[in-house]
């Protein structure tokens, strides 16, 4: 079973950027869509961005224009790179295939300060 783990969650400054990692441990990134998501404690947990199998990228709306995904095929990584970081933007981040996902994985904290 391919698993997926996320990386990169920090303690930034409202304005700052991040970017976090998805590491596959198998290649799936030709076959699946990935998608990265963020949940809030108490809320249920958000779709962000997907990229697809063969790289096409959506980004859903209320953080268009401040994040992208993308990928690195040799090191089987998902990116997403968040700019102008907002405090709203404090999350917990994950990665999963999309639309099917399988098991979470531990996520990775991101934490903006005003």
């Amino acid at each position: 079973q391919v698993q997926l783990v996320e990386s990169g969650g920090d303690l930034v400054q409202a304005g700052g950027s991040l970017r976090l990692s998805c590491a596959a441990s198998g290649n799936i990134l030709g076959f699946h869509a990935v998608a990265w998501y963020r949940q809030v404690p108490g809320k249920q947990r958000a779709l962000l961005a997907i990229l697809t199998s063969e790289g096409s990228p959506t980004v859903v709306e209320s953080v268009k224009g401040r994040v992208t995904i993308s990928r690195d095929n040799v090191k089987n990584t998902v990116f997403l790179q968040m700019n102008r970081l907002e405090p709203e933007d404090t999350a917990t981040y994950y990665c999963n295939s999309w639309p099917s996902f399988g098991p979470w994985g531990l996520g990775t904290q991101v934490t903006v300060s005003s």
